[in-house]
C-alpha cells in the first residue's frame, strides 16, 4: 500500500534565504545535511515560478549545496494544449514564448548568485534526455511502470495532478490524460535516480509541494525503489508568502 502524505514522516530542517524546508523522511534528511547535489525541476509556464520565488530558491540552494542542476521541462507541453483542441502550430508558437520566459526568469536569478553560479548547471530537460545517463535510468523506469503496481499507480496520480492543474482544468478526456503520462515519464528518471542521471554519489530533488511519486517512493514500502542516494525535499517560501502552485503547468 502507498503511503498518504499524512502517514509520511517528513523532518523539518528550517528556514533559510526565505525559505521553509523539510526532507521527506529520515533518509532524505541525511542527504539533504550532505548537501553533494540539488536538483531543482521547473515546470515551464506554472505560476508558483515568479521571479522573485526562483531567486531565493537558488540562493537557498547555493546555500546547501555544493553542486545544482536547475532543470526547465520542455517536453510534452505541446501535447496537453493540442489535447485542449489548440492547433499543433499556435500550441508550439505557444510553448516557445513560455520557454523563452522562463529562460529568462532563470537567467535573472542565476545573476543574483554571483561567483556561486560557478556550482549551478542550468539545462532544458530535451537536452538531458539525450544523455546515456538518462537513458539507461528511463529504461529502467518504462520497464518498472509494467510490473510494479504501485508505483504505476503512483505515475497515474501524477498524471491526474498534472492534467486537473491546467489553466482551464475541466472536461479531462484520455487525449489529456494520454499526453499527461507522456509529460510525466519524461520526467519520472529524475525522482527515481537523480544520481545516476547527474553523475553523482547522492542528490536531493527540491519541489515546492508533495507529489504522489515522491511520497510514494519516501515512503520506501515498495518493490520498485528509487537510488539508494536519491532524496526529496519539500521548499517553499515562509511564513508570510503564499505558497499555492500546481504540480505541473
Amino acid at each position: 500500500m502507498r503511503d498518504s502524505p499524512d502517514m509520511l514522516n517528513t523532518v523539518p530542517l528550517g528556514d533559510s534565504h526565505g525559505m521553509q524546508s523539510e526532507a521527506l523522511g529520515e533518509k532524505s534528511g541525511r542527504l539533504w545535511k550532505m548537501g553533494e547535489h540539488a536538483l531543482i525541476g521547473i515546470s515551464a509556464g506554472n505560476s508558483y515560478f515568479s521571479q522573485r520565488r526562483l531567486t531565493a530558491l537558488l540562493q537557498w540552494a547555493a546555500h546547501h549545496f555544493k553542486m545544482t542542476d536547475v532543470v526547465y521541462v520542455d517536453t510534452h507541453i505541446d501535447d496537453m494544449q493540442i489535447a485542449d483542441g489548440r492547433d499543433p502550430r499556435e500550441a508550439a508558437k505557444s510553448v516557445k514564448r513560455t520557454l523563452k520566459d522562463v529562460r529568462r526568469r532563470i537567467h535573472r536569478a542565476t545573476e543574483s548568485l554571483g561567483p556561486e553560479v560557478a556550482r549551478f548547471r542550468v539545462r532544458p530537460l530535451s537536452e538531458i534526455q539525450d544523455t546515456p545517463e538518462y537513458q539507461a535510468v528511463r529504461a529502467r523506469v518504462d520497464q518498472a511502470v509494467q510490473y510494479d503496481e504501485p508505483f504505476a499507480a503512483a505515475c497515474r496520480d501524477m498524471v491526474r495532478a498534472v492534467v486537473t492543474n491546467r489553466p482551464d482544468g475541466e472536461g479531462i478526456s484520455d487525449a489529456h490524460l494520454e499526453a499527461g503520462m507522456k509529460y510525466v515519464m519524461a520526467e519520472a528518471p529524475l525522482f527515481v535516480d537523480s544520481p545516476g542521471v547527474f553523475g553523482v554519489s547522492t542528490s536531493v530533488l527540491c519541489y515546492h509541494m508533495l507529489t504522489p511519486v515522491t511520497v510514494h517512493f519516501a515512503g520506501g514500502d515498495t518493490e520498485y525503489q528509487a537510488a539508494t542516494g536519491q532524496g526529496y525535499v519539500v521548499v517553499r517560501p515562509g511564513e508570510g508568502e503564499e505558497r499555492g502552485g500546481p504540480v505541473a503547468a
